[in-house]
């Protein structure tokens, strides 16, 4: 198996993100789409392809052929049910985080995210539903339903296998906290969403450590899914109260 050094390590992980997020900061000022849709749209032909793509070799030149091998070194099988209840069990704690720890964060770093988002088009607050309201409701039904399959299924499965699977397997300074290390990384690997990082590390760290001990990738993909899959029915209801011309904000 080959060993990723530190340079290597954020190299694989910043390089991909650097260009998918480029992109968007770039083409968003010029979008007629909504920004949530494009990100989505060019996170599916840069950051998705790219990472797979890492494993892909990496399973080429371990095994001999094209696969994702190389993200499942040293898992085992476990019980379906014993994922799926440390998935929730930790989904459960996420939530708590939600509602007690992210609020402190978003207060924290309230001014300095108005600035950042005041010098931008006004797409690029994901939060600013008024913004949604300019778009016809076909386009916001495909928003939903590309923003649903990609995030709930596409985006959190690659990054899975690529973080918690390939580069934590791959890394060369394997300790206790190498998990910890990628949680991190991979946190602070979201340029597009930099203001909630410390909620990110709180919530993925205790689980990537569960899946590392346990040698089973599934439970973070399974967590990953659950937390992307509420960010998502939240995203839709709002979309849904826009549509129906109802008064107010979820």
């Amino acid at each position: 198996m080959s060993k990723i050094g530190t340079r290597g390590l954020l190299l694989k992980i910043f390089i991909p993100t650097i260009i998918l997020s480029f992109s968007y900061f770039m083409l968003g000022h010029f979008c007629n789409i909504p920004h949530i849709l494009l990100f989505c749209v060019l996170g599916t032909f840069t950051l998705v392809p790219i990472e797979l793509a890492v494993i892909l070799r990496a399973s080429k030149r371990e095994y001999g052929k094209y696969s994702l091998q190389s993200a499942f070194i040293g898992q085992e099988k476990g019980s379906i049910w014993e994922v799926l209840i440390i998935a929730f069990v930790f989904f459960g704690i996420a939530g708590l985080l939600s509602a007690f720890i992210a609020p402190i964060e978003d207060q924290v770093l309230a001014e300095l995210r108005n600035n950042v988002l005041n010098s931008l088009p006004r797409g690029f607050d994901w939060t600013n539903y008024e913004y949604l309201r300019t778009f016809s409701k076909p386009m916001l039904m495909i928003t939903c339903a590309y923003y649903g399959i990609f995030n709930v299924l596409i985006a959190p499965i690659t990054e899975e296998l690529f973080f918690r699977g390939y580069l934590t397997s791959h890394y060369a300074k394997q300790t206790s906290f190498t998990p910890i290390i990628i949680s991190i990384l991979f946190s602070l690997y979201h340029f597009w969403l930099p203001f909630n990082n410390i909620f990110r590390i709180l919530a993925f760290t205790p689980v990537a450590y569960a899946a590392y001990k346990k040698r089973n990738l599934y439970i973070s993909v399974c967590f990953h899914c659950l937390c992307n899959l509420y960010s998502v029915l939240s995203f839709i209801l709002e979309v849904f109260r826009i549509t129906s011309g109802l008064p107010g904000s979820l």
